[in-house]
């Protein structure tokens, strides 16, 4: 068959079974996406480091293997890029930061190690913000990426170039990272699927930071795909997950059937209320859900306080960052933060008392096996690049709520360590993409991800930005 514009559309595993088949070539699919890029990324300002000749020489290597019949892996020359948080060895790659304008790594983070091991070719790296320290995507360097659905609109962070440009068809599928909502946020605004792993399954440095080069495995945050199905995310989690060295955990088998599945649904709270419209979707999509025939409780609610747990999520998220982003980022939160200064002895209380919510949760999904929750408390807002988190706000309902909110749900779930699945859900009446997390118990990932899959189809799944 001859290459048309819908293959850049296609999921992930679609494209492997083309290549695979001889329907297309892996060099075909890569000028499609270099041409959707010449033409697109102008614009969304999705792409911005580039090795287009590495990226053709490795293509035309992918076909010629096949030819002989050899297959590298499951993702056999598939073109990829890859948020500019993390390391490829020989390309650029800054995490949004001018000290780190010519960087070029010596190694690969080992989730990009991975994705090349099993075939994907990396031929470019996405936009974020600096230090991956907002929900935008902009910085001095690069500029401003904006959502494919509208380009007044932020695209989320800190993956916004990466689900910008799945979204557009300009990859394949990304790799996001996500301490406070990175990879589930942004899809959520673009549209597309993202998971967020539990954490520790997935191997997270190589994290481009400040301090310490990508060097530690810094709490809460994890490394995970975005894709446009619920298949390639649980194909590329199977590539991602961690096969040796220390916490390797065994992640539960995914259900026979989603429709017995136990699932609640807490979509609104008053320690963080949600906008009517984006309450709306979450609520249509919830009762599809009932109507096929899901268990669906919408009162149950796991046995913790949720603006303590926000409130510890956001010091562990500000002590992790403590490594990853400079501090004054996380100025004007409302809550106690870490700082450099923050003893052991601090650490190791407030890690207790995270062990505490994390057993209320763990009995929460002894009745439940998953829960419904949002991600972003309002649709994809307008650009807002002035000031910083404690100064910046956002309009909900009506009134103005501080732009730290938006890491009010988010942490809720990475804080315990918890899988969380982003689904495409619908659109508000403005036409701007809706999702809420598909949340599930530590090591559920399989099971959040069938069940987010699930819901996608009910409600239309991945569309195709205008």
């Amino acid at each position: 068959m001859a290459i048309t514009e819908d293959v850049a559309f296609w999921s992930t595993t679609r494209q492997v079974e083309a290549i695979r088949k001889g329907e297309i070539s892996s060099r075909e699919l890569l000028e499609l996406l270099i041409a959707r890029i010449e033409k697109i990324n102008p614009d969304l300002n999705a792409v911005i480091t580039f090795d287009l000749e590495g990226a053709r020489r490795l293509a035309d290597q992918a076909d010629a293997k096949l030819k002989d019949g050899e297959l590298t892996g499951p993702l056999h020359g598939i073109p990829v890029t890859i948020k500019d948080a993390l390391e490829t060895k020989g390309l650029r790659s800054t995490g949004g930061a001018s000290e780190l304008h010519n960087n070029i790594p010596s190694k690969d983070a080992p989730v990009v190690a991975a994705v090349k091991e099993a075939g994907a070719i990396v031929f470019g790296k996405t936009n974020l913000p600096r230090w991956s320290g907002d929900f935008q995507s902009f910085n001095e360097m690069f500029g401003t990426t904006v959502n494919p659905w509208d380009s007044e609109r932020v695209p989320g962070g800190s993956s916004g170039g990466a689900a910008a440009a799945v979204a557009a068809g300009l990859s394949s599928f990304e790799i996001g990272t996500d301490i406070g909502g990175s990879i589930r946020l942004p899809a959520s605004f673009c549209g597309v699927f993202g998971h967020k792993p539990s954490w520790g399954v997935v191997p997270s440095t190589g994290y481009l930071d400040h301090e310490a080069g990508g060097t530690i495995e810094a709490d809460v945050n994890v490394h995970g795909p975005i894709t446009r199905s619920a298949d390639d995310l649980e194909m590329l989690l199977e590539v991602l997950v961690r096969k040796d060295g220390p916490l390797v955990a065994a992640l539960a088998p995914p259900p026979d059937d989603v429709t017995n599945l136990k699932v609640a649904a807490w979509l609104d709270d008053s320690f963080c209320p949600v906008d009517k419209n984006v309450l709306t979707v979450m609520d249509e999509a919830v009762t599809s859900l009932e109507d096929a025939g899901v268990t669906v409780d919408r009162e149950a609610r796991p046995d913790i306080d949720p603006e303590e747990a926000s409130s510890l999520g956001l010091w562990l998220v500000s002590a992790a960052v403590v490594q990853s982003i400079p501090p004054e980022t996380l100025e004007g939160l409302e809550v106690e933060s870490a700082s450099t200064t923050t003893s052991h002895r601090d650490w190791l209380v407030r890690c207790a008392e995270r062990e505490i919510i994390r057993k209320k949760w763990a009995e929460f999904f002894d009745s439940f096996d998953a829960v419904i929750m949002p991600i972003s408390f309002i649709p994809p807002f307008p650009h807002n690049q002035d000031g910083d988190f404690g100064t910046r706000t956002l309009i909900c309902n009506g009134g103005e709520r501080p732009y730290a909110d938006l890491l009010r749900w988010t942490i809720l779930t990475g804080m315990a360590y918890l899988p969380a699945t982003t689904p495409p859900i619908g659109f508000d009446d403005d036409g701007l993409p809706i999702s809420f997390q598909v949340v599930g118990p530590y090591g559920g990932d399989y099971t959040t991800i069938r069940l987010a899959g699930y819901i996608a189809e009910l409600c239309g799944g991945y569309q195709t930005p205008p």
